[in-house]
């Protein structure tokens, strides 16, 4: 079968086109025959050697953990009603999603409701679970203003979508044009690019100086340390990401002088236990039509690089996703 290797650390061009023996399902395991592959800003950072929380793997590895498909064999122990049924997941040891066929446990299945595609599918399995648990954490009231920094990528897409959908008024924070744009497009009133000078101004004149009273923080760095002193009094300040390289330094006396709550990053490592039934809700509203991933890219298997190169030059918007064969 095709596959996409690393075996060394480094730049994308480290991804390199090859083959591998097909997998076998073990006990309670299937095997998945790959249509899509999503791709996460992780990946990109595990392929060059650094880790921002999940072990390095072990060279040589076939990157790739979020897999859309059909279901083509089961092991022992696995209900056969699962072949043969388009199902989306993580791979089983959370690599060698970027493959023609990969193994994920039986209970780690999810199905994908008729009426919405495997691109959708792959595209809000980990982001629509990560967005809602940062909404259930961070409760939106209708008529407060809330900041989603990198409002154009894959997750920062879905809060602005479940913010306007609880009422709140939304600021996007994008860089460039065509994701300002995509952001407007979802029902952000005010979109800031925050690569050019002027971007707090901006947000203070919107708020009547007051500020955002909710700031979902997914850049951290000086970018992440400027939204937090934005943050009206009493507001909220929920971290998810450091797509900047590191995370948003807070002053907790400052916090809590201006009685500003400080949601850390850390709330991540506790969505695990609740990531089913998140899943599970993103995927019945895209097939209702309720929350609608934005996939920005996608590109063949043998292109992975390209898929890699793209995302750290910030060339991406939304989710990019990996097509890996049609009709598997």
């Amino acid at each position: 079968m095709r596959v996409v290797r690393v075996s060394e650390f480094g730049g994308p061009e480290v991804l390199v086109a090859g083959e591998a023996p097909d997998p076998v399902a073990g006990a309670g395991q299937v095997v998945i025959g790959v249509e899509i592959a999503a791709i996460d800003f992780v990946q990109t950072q595990l392929r060059q050697g650094f880790s921002p929380g999940p072990p390095l793997p072990e060279l040589p590895y076939v990157p790739g953990a979020t897999v859309a498909g059909t279901v083509l064999s089961a092991g022992d122990g696995v209900d056969a009603s699962w072949l043969g049924r388009r199902v989306v997941a993580h791979t089983a040891d959370g690599l060698g999603g970027n493959a023609e066929k990969a193994v994920a446990d039986a209970d780690a299945l999810f199905p994908v409701p008729d009426g919405l595609g495997l691109p959708e599918a792959a595209a809000l399995f980990d982001d629509g679970s990560t967005a809602i648990g940062l909404v259930e954490n961070a409760p939106i009231k209708s008529g407060e203003w809330v900041l989603v920094e990198a409002a154009g990528g894959g997750v920062g897409s879905l809060l602005v979508q479940l913010a306007r959908a609880a009422g709140a008024r939304v600021i996007g924070a994008a860089r460039g044009e065509r994701k300002r744009e995509l952001v407007l497009s979802l029902g952000a009133e005010l979109v800031v690019d925050y690569s050019e000078s002027g971007w707090r101004e901006q947000i203070l004149a919107a708020t009547d100086g007051r500020g955002p009273d909710l700031v979902f923080d997914g850049i951290g760095g000086t970018i992440g340390r400027e939204a937090f002193e934005l943050t009206a009094r009493g507001g909220r300040f929920s971290m998810h990401g450091a797509s900047s390289g590191a995370p948003s330094e807070i002053d907790r006396a400052e916090a809590e002088r201006r009685e500003v709550t400080v949601i850390g990053v850390d709330q991540l490592f506790s969505f695990r236990a609740a990531a089913p039934p998140r899943r599970e809700r993103a995927l019945s509203q895209a097939a209702a039509g309720l929350l609608n991933p934005t996939i920005g890219q996608t590109f063949p298997l043998e292109r992975a690089a390209d898929a890699h190169t793209a995302m750290q030059n910030r060339q991406v918007i939304g989710k990019t996703l990996l097509q890996v064969q049609t009709g598997a």
